[in-house]
């Protein structure tokens, strides 16, 4: 999931704080034979941001005369957060064209990596959310987008199949329902749910595979100058990207419902609707298999964006009941309220609806208990 920007009071002269004496041991070595070669200057390391996973970032200044002012430190314990997906997509996202964090040192064995700095200013932080949405910036991302899936090949990244579809979404009863909620769904109920997540995975599969960033909303994008700069002789698109590490070989119309539903953020229909024809139609000239017939494809969009609020319902609640990290929590309202409108425009998705309104306490519009309709 998504870096979680350190707050602005942070002060610059943190120390990082370790949890595990002998990692701490480790890294010093490994951080201390970067220091003469990248000109780091090693009392500036500090917290960059944090990370939904195991995943932590660092960054450290540079001395050098000219070229970036900072670079970044992953810190991806081995046991919990491999690097090695990071890397291989870091350099498939570069060859692609796409502005990426380039790897400068990797301490494989350990999980340490020296990467270039993209920036401090993620979409995210550069939109407001009490103003108009800034459709250059999300022109900018559909662009990027594009960019990224006109790379595509089969048999490079792991199947977003049927298992891994339904297995996110299980993650919603398994942690939302029955840990957060404390609810015990009964065999009725149960199977409204399987008939549900049935139906959603054969929708969701009907639409052509691309590459599938997994992730691809404005916390991270990067807006910044360095994102200008051209990636290996290729064209670089105008906004950074991270976070790519769990990229997928996986329905085409998963990444702008991420894009245009986020998990943080939430614009008009209209607005999101504007941008996703804008998005289809820069896709079909670029021959990407998005049909052609938009209302179709808008149709699997929404059938997409609600497989993916139902798994990150689940991983919001897992995160704030297993990992401690009740932020994510807060955010859960606005994928109930994503789920509950998408449901309630299918008639397909209508018991779904009825389900996730019982759950959540909604009053239902009839005075039949979900059990007996």
């Amino acid at each position: 999931m998504s870096p979680i920007t350190t707050p602005a009071t942070l002060p610059s002269s943190s120390v990082p704080l370790w949890a595990d004496s002998q990692r701490k041991t480790r890294f010093d070595t490994w951080f201390g034979g970067l220091i003469s070669p990248f000109q780091l200057i090693a009392p500036s390391l500090r917290p960059a941001s944090t990370d939904a996973s195991f995943r932590r970032y660092l960054r450290v200044d540079t001395a050098a005369p000219s070229g970036a002012k900072s670079l970044i430190i992953m810190d991806a314990p081995p046991e919990l957060e491999g690097s090695t997906m990071f890397v291989q997509l870091a350099q498939l996202m570069q060859k692609a064209g796409l502005t990426v964090p380039e790897i400068l040192a990797w301490d494989e064995p350990n999980g340490f990596l020296l990467l270039t700095d993209l920036g401090p200013q993620t979409l995210l932080q550069a939109i407001d959310p009490n103003q108009a949405p800034p459709l250059n910036l999300y022109l900018d991302a559909i662009e990027t987008l594009v960019q990224w899936q006109k790379a595509s090949q089969e048999g490079v990244l792991p199947a977003y199949d049927r298992a891994l579809l339904l297995g996110e979404m299980e993650l919603f009863p398994q942690w939302y329902v029955a840990v957060h909620r404390k609810i015990q769904l009964n065999g009725a109920q149960r199977k409204t749910m399987d008939d549900a997540f049935a139906r959603i995975v054969e929708n969701n599969l009907s639409w052509p595979s691309v590459y599938v960033h997994r992730d691809f909303m404005p916390r991270n994008l990067m807006v910044n100058d360095a994102s200008a700069v051209p990636g290996n002789g290729a064209s670089a698109s105008r906004l950074g990207v991270l976070d790519f590490q769990d990229a997928v070989f996986g329905p085409i119309t998963y990444d702008i419902a991420c894009l245009m539903r986020d998990a943080f953020l939430s614009w008009d229909e209209d607005f999101c609707l504007d941008v996703t024809i804008r998005y289809w139609e820069k896709a079909r000239k670029a021959g990407l298999p998005v049909g052609s017939d938009f209302g179709e494809f808008y149709r699997g969009v929404e059938w997409m964006g609600l497989q993916r609020h139902l798994k990150v319902a689940g991983i919001f609640a897992r995160l704030t009941l297993r990992d401690g990290k009740p932020q994510y929590l807060a955010d859960t309202p606005r994928f109930i309220a994503y789920m509950r409108a998408t449901c309630a425009r299918y008639m397909e998705l209508k018991p779904l609806l009825r389900l996730i309104e019982s759950i959540e306490g909604i009053a239902l519009p009839n005075a039949f208990a979900f059990g007996r309709i």
